[in-house]
């Protein structure tokens, strides 16, 4: 039977308080705070990262055979973005790369999408609103990837409906920074009786009754109708699961995915979770955890909890609205990053993407890739070697205040990876206080810079988790 058989979280490193946003306007904020994508980190970027999570969990034996990729905040339109985060995660050419973007609904179409065809579903989200709203506070930055297959599933569906309908609760148009929201009244009217209508559905499917229930998953944008669905479908609220947005705000298209992968961290086999997801109608999917899940457990990669309580929040709201556009300051007196230009890109994907070096016949290993080797000059004898998911260590490093960022200032350092191959690069998350050589890393995708609309990602360092 086919189901999910590996899944990855993603959290970013900031967080930002939300009485940060009170201190320097006055108003807005409230309690607890929100994940915050970093200035060299979007959509996408996340997507790879946990793209990358969940298919080391899934193990070398496991093909994909299609990526769906889903977001509300997509770096490109016209272009696929699906495709970037497919290089980045060294897939095969024949493995389908797709889009679905637009509404938080988009992450529901890829999921379906996914498991109907044995693929990796990825649902990533850079949430914001006007400075001070509701929006910008309550928001949160997150991805999930949910890999589908019929080897040993650790959860299966056992009913899911759909109950869709037309109304404008929110709304943003092409080319707007923020959304739009009609009153919470009116969301809770309009979505209410279709929650209800799904809830009776997908239980009726599955030959389930409410009180089978182990956990249920709500999520929605609108606050008031999704605190309103316990009493309404007569579910307990006791089986409610934490939604986590007091610590990282709610996630979008992202969230209920971030929650299942929470909700799957700590489960048992047998199990019985219910996820309903509020976005222009109501989504209900009603999943079982399999004797498969123990032995994940053992391998898995993602521990949410861990992740957020790993996460720096001393993030000043000045640099979040510099990260956001929204605040335009002055950046350091040097020369702008030229435009990535796409053929020589195209010309070298594999390692521009892929982080793919070459490895000559003496085992030493050529970073950027060559085709002479270093050691016997011999040409085109190279073997591929991605490096993308081999731990490394600082050799050195240095502290540019001067080059041109976002967030000064750049940390540029020189690692050696575990089994060879020397590598220089800029670190990422990481205080520049803290760095010390021997300091142990890992690769991250990041956006580097974006001009004349080209976003050029490629990769940088970070601090490993023991760091």
């Amino acid at each position: 039977m086919t189901g999910i058989v590996a899944y990855g979280a993603y959290l970013p490193y900031w967080r930002l308080q939300r009485t940060a946003i009170t201190g320097m306007l006055g108003s807005g904020g409230g309690r607890g705070m929100r994940s915050v994508a970093s200035y060299d980190e979007d959509s996408t970027s996340m997507a790879v990262e946990a793209g990358r999570v969940a298919l080391r969990a899934a193990g070398p034996a496991y093909r994909a055979q299609s990526l769906w990729f889903a977001t509300t905040t997509p770096g490109y339109l016209d272009k696929s973005n699906a495709t970037t985060v497919h290089a980045a995660l060294g897939l095969a050419s024949s493995v389908g790369a797709f889009d679905a973007i637009g509404g938080i609904r988009s992450g529901l179409g890829a999921v379906a999408a996914a498991s109907a065809h044995a693929g990796v579903a990825i649902l990533s989200d850079v949430r914001t609103g006007r400075p001070g709203s509701a929006e910008e506070s309550s928001g949160g930055d997150a991805a999930v990837a949910l890999c589908f297959g019929d080897t040993d599933p650790i959860a299966v569906l056992a009913g899911r409906y759909q109950a869709v309908a037309e109304f404008t609760d929110r709304w943003r148009v092409p080319g707007e920074d923020y959304s739009r929201v009609w009153e919470d009244r009116f969301g809770e009217y309009a979505g209410l009786p279709l929650v209800q209508e799904a809830v009776a559905a997908a239980l009726k499917e599955s030959g389930w009754e409410p009180g089978d229930l182990d956990r249920i998953i709500i999520t929605g944008l609108h606050a008031r109708a999704v605190k309103a669905v316990p009493k309404a479908c007569d579910l307990d609220p006791s089986k409610v699961v934490n939604d986590l947005t007091d610590t990282i705000g709610n996630t979008g298209a992202a969230h209920w995915a971030l929650l299942l992968a929470d909700v799957l961290d700590t489960a048992t086999p047998g199990q019985r979770i219910a996820v309903i997801v509020l976005a222009d109608g109501a989504e209900v999917s009603l999943w079982e955890t399999t004797d498969a899940l123990s032995a994940y457990q053992l391998r898995s990669l993602t521990n949410l909890r861990a992740a957020i309580a790993a996460g720096r929040d001393d993030l000043d709201y000045a640099s979040f609205l510099t990260w956001r556009g929204f605040l335009d300051r002055e950046p350091p007196r040097r020369p702008e990053p030229e435009r990535p230009a796409s053929p020589p890109s195209h010309r070298t994907s594999e390692w521009k993407y892929g982080l793919v070096g070459s490895r000559d016949e003496t085992g030493f290993v050529h970073l950027p890739p060559a085709r002479v080797s270093m050691g016997t000059g011999n040409i085109d004898q190279m073997e591929p070697v991605r490096m993308a998911d081999i731990p490394a260590r600082i050799a050195t490093f240095t502290v540019d205040r001067l080059a041109y960022s976002l967030s000064p200032p750049v940390v540029a350092a020189i690692i050696d990876f575990d089994g060879g191959g020397r590598f220089q690069c800029e670190l990422t998350d990481v205080d520049p206080e803290a760095v010390r050589i021997g300091g142990r890393v890992e690769m991250t995708f990041r956006r580097l810079y974006t001009t004349d609309g080209i976003h050029n990602y490629f990769w940088k360092a970070r601090p490993t988790a023991a760091e």
